[in-house]
Parts: C-alpha cells; sequence; structure tokens
C-alpha cells in the first residue's frame, strides 16, 4: 500500500471537512529528512515540493490534497517557499 496518497477534492469536500480551519505550516526552500510518527493530511496552499520515498518521488503542487503515512521515512525538498493546511486525524 502507497505511504503517500496525492488527491484532488472538490471545494465541497474542502468544506465539508473544515480544511481551511486547520493550523498552517510555512517553510522556505531547503532540503531535510523526515518520518511520520503518525498520519498526516494536508492540503497544499502554496509553493513546490519533491517528496523522495524508498517508493518514488512525488511532486506536490498548490491544491493536492496529501496522505501521508505513520512509518514513512523521506526527504521533503522544497523548490518553492511552502505553505500547507494540516491535520493529524
Amino acid at each position: 500500500m502507497a505511504q503517500v496518497k496525492i488527491e484532488k477534492l472538490s471545494e465541497e469536500q474542502v468544506a465539508a471537512r473544515d480544511i481551511r480551519s486547520w493550523p498552517i505550516w510555512e517553510k522556505e526552500v531547503s532540503r531535510f529528512d523526515w518520518q511520520y510518527d503518525g498520519n498526516e493530511e494536508c492540503l497544499i496552499i502554496d509553493g513546490e515540493v519533491t517528496v523522495e520515498t524508498s517508493e518514488g518521488n512525488y511532486t506536490i503542487m498548490p491544491g493536492d490534497f496529501v496522505t501521508f503515512k505513520t512509518g514513512l521515512k523521506c526527504v521533503w525538498d522544497i523548490k518553492k517557499p511552502i505553505r500547507k493546511y494540516y491535520n493529524f486525524p
């Protein structure tokens, strides 16, 4: 099962989940290792990042709704300053 899932949500889905009330995380252009201790869901507001995993690389852009699974080890390579709504369900 994939450890990274990228979806496009409709405005209705975003509103129904109240995603725009979630906290916002921001990070400048950078590259760093990361490991997920729990599932994370996020909606990308601005920026561009390539997430490098053992399964392959994922390019994530504004409008993408991404789920990162518990235990994922990856490298975040932020190409353009990133802003995202995030949640740990």
